[in-house]
């Protein structure tokens, strides 16, 4: 039987990793020198396609009064890209990586937009995760640009944003890595999940918690995908529009 996962109420029902998995370090080595990297295409959960557009909200939690403030996302695959060089087992390896815009609103007010790279390994459909420009905004004004890392700079490399190929329970490898900067981490928790969001229902979906290194102490994030259409939960947010071919 399918599991059901309704995040307004945090109703689960999971197929968890065996406990002895969620006892293995987290993987910083990628096998980068056999990719062939282009920048459109991606892989079941995750789309570069130009043009590809998702918005979610905690709308649902805002009604519920269980959030206070409306946060708002947009995901928007532009058509730029950008160039990466980084060393990789004494070579350099040099692509364009695909810009995902994030913009992130906070009642109304835009608080960050972040421009995300991405290139999609042509073999394995594993896509990886080359850094990003941060603008954070304080009164309408950028006021910092913390959390940017590009691989190649100051010992930075890429991490896995998202693997292709069967998803494996309890896998566990590194999104970012930038030491002293950014180094996020996704543990595979649950699959064959069902959803229901205000952009419809959705089946055959997986649940990756998100941690940060840097500070250990945080609770996970729990971030569902379901395939053919990308994020569709995260934290309190909500899919609720999408545009775009994915």
């Amino acid at each position: 039987m399918k599991n059901a996962l309704r995040m307004g109420s945090l109703a689960l029902l999971l197929i968890l990793a065996p406990a002895v998995l969620a006892q293995e370090e987290f993987t910083d080595e990628f096998p980068l020198g056999d990719c062939k990297f282009r920048a459109t295409g991606g892989n079941d959960y995750f789309s570069l396609n130009v043009g590809y557009q998702l918005y979610l909200t905690n709308a649902a939690c805002v009604a519920s009064e269980e959030c206070d403030e409306l946060e708002e996302v947009w995901m928007t695959v532009l058509n730029d890209k950008r160039k990466i060089a980084y060393e990789f087992d004494g070579e350099t390896i040099e692509l364009n990586a695909r810009v995902v815009e994030e913009r992130e609103l906070e009642d109304g007010e835009i608080s960050e937009v972040s421009r995300n790279f991405f290139a999609v390994c042509k073999d394995s459909g594993d896509v990886y995760y080359f850094g990003e420009d941060v603008d954070n905004y304080e009164d309408g004004e950028i006021d910092n640009h913390e959390g940017a890392w590009i691989a190649g700079e100051n010992g930075a490399l890429p991490g896995l944003i998202m693997p292709g190929g069967a998803f494996l329970l309890g896998a566990r490898y590194f999104q970012e890595i930038a030491p002293g900067e950014a180094l996020d981490r996704g543990e595979h928790v649950a699959m064959g999940l069902t959803v229901n969001v205000p952009a419809g229902q959705f089946e055959d979906c997986v649940m990756i918690e998100d941690s940060d290194a840097l500070e250990p102490e945080d609770e996970p994030d729990p971030k569902v995908y379901c395939p053919g259409i990308g994020l569709v939960i995260d934290e309190e947010l909500e899919l609720t529009a999408i545009y775009g071919d994915f």
